[in-house]
């Protein structure tokens, strides 16, 4: 296998599942900054010209980070990052997608859309506009979640899960692009801190 890498979450997201399982996979490094995710070659792997890629065993490629982590949880079921049984899967997944839908995608978009925009203006639809009403809203689904954690180790209870890491990744991108976490939202700044500790962080 080999990983299509660069800066930025989505890969991190992929780089941190790789690490929590144990597992060692080359990487080739994809300069977005100068395009190279937009030449030819590289439309080849994924169409949708983004960032991690997966090259399997028999040339296929995967793209999308959950879709890669998946592709991997069930290649190599151990240590479990999604689940043992169609429960905790599901529970999962039900908060995977809860975090992509509410905070992740809202949080990226607002970066797009302001201090990203120049490097995103000519290659997606940019709405300049948007940004402030976005970034509002990843702080209020952030305290919704913190309510709803209570005192949960992780997101899906006691076990750290691909949820965890997707959105760990994404609130520590959000640090570096002036969409911090309230500092009151106890739960899950005690969460953001528990999983820095983590060797895969």
């Amino acid at each position: 296998m080999l990983l299509f890498n660069a800066p930025g979450p989505a890969p991190r997201i992929v780089r941190m599942f790789i690490l929590e399982k144990g597992l060692s996979i080359p990487f080739k490094e994809v300069d977005i900054q100068k395009g190279e995710n937009r030449h030819e070659d590289f439309v080849k792997i994924n169409s949708y010209a983004q960032v991690p890629a997966l090259q399997l065993e028999e040339g296929k490629y995967l793209s999308e980070a959950p879709a890669i982590c998946e592709y991997l949880e069930d290649t190599h079921p151990t240590p479990s990052l999604i689940g043992d049984n169609p429960r905790q899967k599901a529970t999962t997944r039900m908060w995977l997608r809860r975090i992509e839908l509410n905070i992740t995608e809202n949080l990226y978009n607002a970066y797009r859309f302001s201090i990203g925009l120049d490097l995103y203006r000519d290659r997606i639809h940019c709405l300049p506009e948007a940004a402030p009403g976005l970034a509002q809203i990843v702080q209020e689904k952030l305290a919704r979640l913190d309510a709803q954690m209570g005192r949960r180790i992780f997101i899906c209870g006691d076990q750290f899960t691909l949820a965890d890491i997707v959105l760990f990744c994404a609130l520590d991108f959000g640090e570096g692009v002036n969409q911090s976490m309230d500092t009151g939202l106890l739960n899950i700044n005690a969460w953001f801190a528990r999983i820095m500790t983590r060797d895969s962080a």
